[in-house]
């Protein structure tokens, strides 16, 4: 007997917006968010969901798009989504919810996705301080495989996974959360020695009403204003799961979810085409409209009896995930170390950030050498099934990080070779990548050496 039609519990329509939607979106974490629709445990159920920016980037040449793109809007979640055991019973506070992802994919009819660099002044990213200007890729799936007209040359499978999946908060996490990134914002500056070095800003994005969707509560009904005060923005992971992501988490995985609140309303969004380890660019993966099918059960009691606290609340735990069973298979690798010293010559003590961030510079200025623009690489690093890795962090003082790129991804061979990188027609430049300018004043990172040398270090190759 062949298994039931997942049941449609939340269908998207791309031609609406998301409070449009026949069951309305949300784009913050909040316990009063009501669910928008309930699931039972066991029974398959499908979710559809729009990109992260619902359509605000298109399909074109332009960038003007990524670097105009109101971000107080995102993420745009599906859900929340009540879900009760067999008899009815919701889940309560303290049990955990496991989540196996059963299928997904693109939208049908909406077969394609970007990568970005946000402009310095309206997003960042991990090399915002070299690559400040908003630039962006548009790739096309066939099949299993991605490739961009954007970035020639290059075409690899995608592990197509939700970026974000988590719980609602309760209140008092809520107010956690709150209460420690504000900190942080207004303390981190002064602080923080890694500031120096990141640049990504703000340090965190605070509740806030511009761009705030709440699904069913509307704005100007009663209890709007306090709610939209309070609710956290989706843009970090935290407790709750939430935007991890975790790019292994695609068909066969499971996610354990603590839950917070009665009826732990799931919601997920933020599909994924591929991914590399980090999202360097931060709106950095294959981004995408899209689905999932789903299967929940309710573990009873399980956050006391699986999760250990690492914090001074019985709130302070983290979710468990199994991964992917199946993944495209890669044989043959280049990697590129970093070590925590920075772009100054500044050592920095066991920092896996400064570390990786040096691995991914060291990767982009290797990788331009093929004909690639450093924009045109740091967008594929931060798409394509790369992987990271804290390779040490006990050897004082230096932590090492690693970036593994799988070679069989390009139609040339990219690794060192006796005679001169080889010139030819598959390794031109392609000057058509959408850029805009960056019409800010902030200082850029360059490689001093190269800027002694009288290099043409520019932002177009500024690392």
């Amino acid at each position: 007997m062949a298994p039931p039609t997942p049941r449609l519990v939340i269908p998207i329509d791309l031609t609406k917006k998301p409070w449009e939607q026949k069951l309305p979106l949300h784009n913050r974490w909040h316990p009063e968010i009501p669910p928008v629709t309930e699931i039972k445990t066991g029974e398959m159920f499908r979710i559809e969901m729009v990109d992260w920016t619902a359509g605000a980037i298109q399909d074109n040449n332009s960038a003007i798009d990524v670097k105009t793109v109101d971000l107080s809007t995102v993420h745009y979640l599906s859900g929340p989504i009540r879900v009760v055991d067999t008899e009815g019973n919701p889940a309560e506070p303290g049990d955990l919810l496991a989540v196996e992802i059963c299928n997904l994919g693109p939208l049908p009819g909406d077969e394609w996705g970007f990568t970005a660099i946000f402009d310095r002044e309206n997003g960042g990213g991990f090399l915002t301080d070299h690559f400040p200007r908003a630039t962006k890729a548009i790739w096309y799936f066939e099949g299993i495989y991605a490739y961009s007209p954007h970035i020639p040359g290059v075409r690899f499978p995608g592990l197509v996974h939700p970026g974000i999946i988590g719980t609602a908060p309760s209140k008092e996490l809520l107010n956690i959360w709150n209460e420690r990134e504000r900190k942080l914002e207004e303390t981190g500056p002064q602080s923080l020695k890694l500031c120096e070095v990141l640049h990504s800003r703000p340090l965190a994005n605070l509740p806030s009403t511009k761009g705030c969707i709440l699904g069913k509560i509307q704005d100007g009904t009663p209890g709007w204003n306090r709610i939209a005060n309070e609710a956290a923005r989706t843009i970090p992971g935290r407790e709750n799961g939430g935007n991890c992501d975790i790019k292994n988490l695609s068909r066969g995985s499971k996610i354990y979810l603590p839950i917070f609140v009665e009826g732990a309303n799931l919601s997920t969004g933020d599909m994924h085409f591929s991914q590399g380890d980090g999202e360097v660019s931060f709106c950095g993966a294959i981004e995408m409209s899209g689905f999932l099918e789903l299967k929940c059960e309710i573990l009873r009691n399980g956050m006391k009896e699986y999760l250990t606290p690492m914090g001074p609340t019985p709130l302070h735990v983290n979710p468990i995930f199994e991964i992917v069973p199946m993944e495209p298979r890669f044989s043959e690798w280049l990697v590129f170390e970093g070590i925590s010293v920075d772009e100054s010559g500044q050592q920095h003590y066991l920092d896996a950030s400064v570390a990786y961030k040096r691995a991914v510079l060291n990767a982009i200025d290797y990788l331009s050498k093929f004909g690639y623009s450093k924009e045109q690489v740091y967008l594929l690093l931060s798409c394509c099934p790369c992987e990271g890795r804290i390779s040490g962090i006990v050897d004082a003082p230096n932590a090492v990080a690693t970036l593994a790129i799988p070679t069989a991804i390009f139609d040339q061979d990219i690794r060192p070779k006796v005679t001169k990188v080889p010139l030819g027609p598959r390794l031109m430049r392609n000057p058509g990548i959408p850029q805009c300018t960056y019409d800010g004043n902030l200082p850029i990172t360059k490689n001093p050496l190269l800027h002694q040398q009288g290099s043409s270090c520019n932002m177009d190759a500024s690392s």
